[in-house]
């Protein structure tokens, strides 16, 4: 009688979402899930499963969740599982999910793995697939069947220098992800390429020595047309670089650009004002800016005012920023075309969507906090988070009150500005 009630609930399910707690499921539970599904899945109109940070003993169980009705998977696996049995459950998805849309795997590095996601893609029905993620190297063969699906339209994949490609042929692609360890291999999917929509990319460089990726980028990216599309472009490394900002110069249509590297044993930051006005002036569409790591401390170069309001100028959208600052130079108010010297925040100048700015570790120099706060609002006027990583650091926490009390006073009751109240 449980069994039937259960089975009644079981048959409404469209979504499991499964996060790992410390009481795995037993034996004796696969046992009874075994005897029970022999003419129906547990889960006969489950839609999406969603199955995180997987244990060995979760492994067996996974076939059990899994119906002709599902088109959505996400399996993360453990680090150090036997690759033989997450090869083997990889190998089933499709035959037991005959119309999968999206596949997201966390996979380990692993000649068995590399096999088994190849073999998936062989059997996957090409037609449904729409979006693919998955953490391992393909053949050559599954390369060439993955780079024609003919509907898919976010795509993660890692490349490594030894395999071939083929040129992409993906006419509905709008997101990207490589994960790669060099700039040699990637390239070849752009050469010639058919890349209608595609509006997302993201680079993973796991190597050290990481070279001049966004050169690379750009001469592949032109060859086939992406810069008219691109609107979001995103490297993340951990490793410290310094890359060739010229390059993205030509990706007018971006809306978020995200550059980041570590700081780790020196700032490796070269961004100055110069690097910021032609990425500005280039690309007015900006509502996302990062350049750099979490800022460090060790700062010595960086954007002053005058980056900061080419910034504002240019890019009227600009919603977030990360920049290497020289916060010494906000010390000096800007003179704003439009705004007399000893005007406030209330002035004419509006230009700039600016809402949230981060400044790392960059350290405020002592009583300045009043003037800096006046700085950062003449040329950001709607300025309301700013985010800093030391707790301890007096100084911005005095520049983000004062920007609170300005918020309070000025935006709220529509009062002259305290921070420039004589």
């Amino acid at each position: 009688m449980e069994w039937a009630r259960f089975r009644k609930y079981a048959r409404s399910m469209r979504e499991f979402d499964e996060h790992h707690t410390p009481d795995s499921l037993s034996r004796k539970i696969l046992s009874v899930i075994q005897l029970n599904t022999i003419n129906e899945p547990l889960f006969p109109n489950l839609k999406t499963l969603h199955m995180s940070w997987i244990e060995e003993t979760d492994i067996p169980f996974i076939p059990f969740f899994l119906s002709p009705s599902t088109t959505s998977i996400t399996l993360r696996f453990r680090p150090n599982l036997p690759e033989a049995m997450i090869a083997s459950t990889i190998t089933i998805l499709p035959i037991l999910c005959p119309n999968l849309q999206a596949i997201i795997l966390s996979l380990p590095s692993d000649p068995s793995i590399t096999a088994a996601v190849s073999r998936m893609l062989f059997t996957t029905n090409r037609n449904t697939l729409q979006k693919l993620d998955v953490e391992s190297p393909l053949t050559k063969e599954a390369s060439e069947v993955l780079y024609e699906l003919p509907n898919l339209r976010s795509l993660s994949v890692a490349i490594e220098r030894e395999t071939p490609l083929p040129p992409a042929s993906l006419p509905n692609l709008t997101e990207l992800a490589i994960t790669c360890d060099n700039e040699d291999g990637w390239p070849r999917l752009f050469r010639g390429a058919t890349f209608g929509k595609l509006e997302d990319v993201k680079f993973y460089p796991q190597s050290g020595h990481i070279g001049d990726l966004l050169g690379a980028f750009e001469k592949a990216a032109l060859s086939s047309s992406v810069q008219n599309t691109l609107s979001s472009f995103l490297v993340w490394t951990p490793s410290s670089w310094n890359p060739n900002y010229s390059s993205l110069l030509p990706f007018t249509q971006l809306v978020d650009l995200e550059i980041e590297f570590s700081c780790d044993g020196g700032c490796s930051s070269t961004v100055d004002d110069d690097i910021v006005v032609s990425l500005s002036q280039a690309m007015p569409k900006l509502k996302y800016l990062v350049l750099g790591a979490e800022l460090c401390r060790e700062t010595t170069g960086g954007v002053t005012t005058k980056g900061l309001f080419a910034l504002a100028h240019h890019c009227p959208e600009l919603f977030a920023l990360r920049i290497h600052l020289q916060v010494a130079s906000l010390s000096d108010p800007p003179v704003i075309p439009g705004m007399v010297p000893a005007a406030g925040p209330t002035a004419p100048w509006t230009d700039c969507a600016l809402k949230r700015l981060e400044v790392g570790e960059i350290s405020v120099p002592k009583g300045s906090a009043m003037t800096i706060t006046q700085t950062l609002l003449r040329i950001s006027p709607r300025l309301y988070y700013i985010t800093f990583t030391n707790i301890l650091e007096e100084g911005w926490w005095e520049v983000a009150n004062a920007i609170d009390r300005y918020r309070e006073t000025v935006c709220c009751s529509g009062k002259q500005c305290p921070l420039t109240t004589p």
